[in-house]
């Protein structure tokens, strides 16, 4: 998902094994990699905050959690005129 060409979510399927995220969390980053199924994005993007959070099929999700950290990564990435209509 991108906002004004910048990217803010990474959305992805593993076949029926499970999904992925991917956020950038500039605060709450630390936070995200202590949980088990979290970890730096590649390709160097973890080194900027990005990380990668995989869930195993029929495993539960944790949307609340999911929609905040969705919303930080918005925050960190759309511009201020955006923002300032949240």
């Amino acid at each position: 998902m991108k906002v004004r060409r910048k990217i803010f979510v990474f959305l992805g399927r593993d076949g029926d094994t499970g999904c992925h995220v991917t956020v950038k969390l500039p605060r709450s980053a630390p936070f995200a990699l202590d949980m088990a199924n979290c970890a730096p994005t590649g390709y160097g993007l973890g080194r900027a905050g990005w990380i990668t959070a995989t869930f195993g099929a029929g495993e539960d999700v944790p949307l609340d959690l999911l929609r905040a950290w969705v919303k930080e990564s918005y925050q960190a990435v759309a511009p201020k005129t955006l923002l300032a209509r949240l």
